[in-house]
Protein backbone atom coordinates (compact mmCIF):
# COMPACT_ATOMS: atom_id res chain seq x y z
CA UNK A 1 0.00 0.00 0.00
CA UNK A 2 1.57 3.47 -0.71
CA UNK A 3 1.02 5.51 1.96
CA UNK A 4 2.92 9.11 1.08
CA UNK A 5 0.52 9.66 -2.20
CA UNK A 6 -2.98 10.93 -0.98
CA UNK A 7 -5.81 11.76 -3.44
CA UNK A 8 -8.88 13.92 -3.09
CA UNK A 9 -11.19 15.53 -4.91
CA UNK A 10 -10.20 19.12 -6.11
CA UNK A 11 -11.57 21.67 -3.78
CA UNK A 12 -13.01 23.70 -6.46
CA UNK A 13 -13.77 23.45 -10.44
CA UNK A 14 -10.37 24.10 -12.91
CA UNK A 15 -10.05 25.69 -16.03
CA UNK A 16 -7.26 24.74 -18.23
CA UNK A 17 -6.12 26.90 -21.41
CA UNK A 18 -3.18 26.48 -23.30
CA UNK A 19 -2.35 30.43 -24.47
CA UNK A 20 -5.53 31.18 -25.52
CA UNK A 21 -7.13 27.66 -26.39
CA UNK A 22 -10.02 26.57 -24.08
CA UNK A 23 -8.61 22.88 -23.06
CA UNK A 24 -11.56 22.05 -20.56
CA UNK A 25 -12.93 22.86 -17.39
CA UNK A 26 -13.74 20.28 -14.75
CA UNK A 27 -15.76 19.57 -11.49
CA UNK A 28 -14.55 16.42 -11.13
CA UNK A 29 -10.86 17.10 -10.90
CA UNK A 30 -8.55 15.05 -8.57
CA UNK A 31 -5.87 16.57 -6.44
CA UNK A 32 -2.74 13.56 -6.40
CA UNK A 33 -0.19 14.63 -3.05
CA UNK A 34 2.90 12.85 -3.38
CA UNK A 35 5.60 13.18 -0.93
CA UNK A 36 6.97 17.01 -0.84
CA UNK A 37 5.69 17.53 -4.12
CA UNK A 38 3.51 20.27 -4.93
CA UNK A 39 -0.17 19.18 -5.55
CA UNK A 40 -1.19 17.46 -9.09
CA UNK A 41 -4.34 18.12 -10.53
CA UNK A 42 -6.00 15.22 -12.45
CA UNK A 43 -8.17 16.22 -15.19
CA UNK A 44 -11.23 13.82 -16.45
CA UNK A 45 -10.33 13.04 -20.13
CA UNK A 46 -13.95 13.62 -20.66
CA UNK A 47 -13.29 16.91 -19.61
CA UNK A 48 -10.93 17.97 -22.01
CA UNK A 49 -11.09 18.31 -25.49
CA UNK A 50 -8.97 15.45 -26.67
CA UNK A 51 -8.44 16.75 -30.39
CA UNK A 52 -6.31 18.84 -29.17
CA UNK A 53 -4.07 16.33 -27.66
CA UNK A 54 -1.60 14.26 -29.39
CA UNK A 55 -0.46 11.40 -27.95
CA UNK A 56 3.59 11.28 -28.14
CA UNK A 57 6.41 8.73 -27.93
CA UNK A 58 8.07 9.40 -24.70
CA UNK A 59 7.12 7.84 -21.44
CA UNK A 60 7.92 7.07 -18.26
CA UNK A 61 7.47 4.78 -14.98
CA UNK A 62 6.68 5.25 -11.22
CA UNK A 63 7.38 2.71 -8.94
CA UNK A 64 4.02 3.48 -7.10
CA UNK A 65 1.60 5.03 -10.08
CA UNK A 66 2.91 2.92 -13.32
CA UNK A 67 3.81 3.78 -16.61
CA UNK A 68 2.47 7.47 -17.84
CA UNK A 69 2.02 7.97 -21.41
CA UNK A 70 2.46 11.54 -22.74
CA UNK A 71 0.63 14.06 -25.21
CA UNK A 72 1.39 16.98 -26.77
CA UNK A 73 -1.04 19.94 -27.24
CA UNK A 74 -1.75 21.63 -30.62
CA UNK A 75 -3.52 24.77 -30.59
CA UNK A 76 -3.71 27.64 -33.26
CA UNK A 77 -0.66 29.42 -31.58
CA UNK A 78 1.47 25.97 -32.08
CA UNK A 79 2.25 23.02 -30.34
CA UNK A 80 3.45 22.19 -27.00
CA UNK A 81 5.48 19.38 -26.80
CA UNK A 82 5.19 16.65 -24.18
CA UNK A 83 2.98 18.75 -21.86
CA UNK A 84 0.60 16.34 -20.80
CA UNK A 85 1.07 12.96 -18.93
CA UNK A 86 -1.51 10.37 -18.09
CA UNK A 87 -1.18 6.91 -15.95
CA UNK A 88 -3.70 4.85 -18.80
CA UNK A 89 -3.06 1.62 -16.64
CA UNK A 90 -2.05 2.93 -13.07
CA UNK A 91 -0.99 0.79 -10.06
CA UNK A 92 -4.01 -0.97 -8.11
CA UNK A 93 -3.37 1.61 -5.63
CA UNK A 94 -3.52 4.24 -7.72
CA UNK A 95 -7.26 3.42 -10.13
CA UNK A 96 -8.69 6.81 -9.02
CA UNK A 97 -6.47 8.68 -11.52
CA UNK A 98 -7.06 5.96 -14.51
CA UNK A 99 -8.62 7.85 -17.16
CA UNK A 100 -7.25 11.46 -16.52
CA UNK A 101 -5.02 13.57 -17.71
CA UNK A 102 -2.70 16.07 -15.84
CA UNK A 103 -0.78 18.87 -17.17
CA UNK A 104 2.60 20.98 -16.72
CA UNK A 105 1.54 24.13 -15.47
CA UNK A 106 4.44 25.99 -17.18
CA UNK A 107 3.04 24.95 -20.44
CA UNK A 108 -0.55 25.68 -19.39
CA UNK A 109 -2.44 27.85 -17.24
CA UNK A 110 -4.77 26.03 -14.91
CA UNK A 111 -7.26 28.76 -12.91
CA UNK A 112 -9.23 27.41 -9.87
CA UNK A 113 -12.47 28.16 -8.55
Amino acid sequence: MVTHITITAAPSPVTIRAGGTLLGTSAAALELKEGSYPPVLYIPRADIDMSRLERSERSSTCPWKGKASYYAIVTPEGRLDNAVWSYEAPTPDMQAIAGHLAFYPDKVTITKG
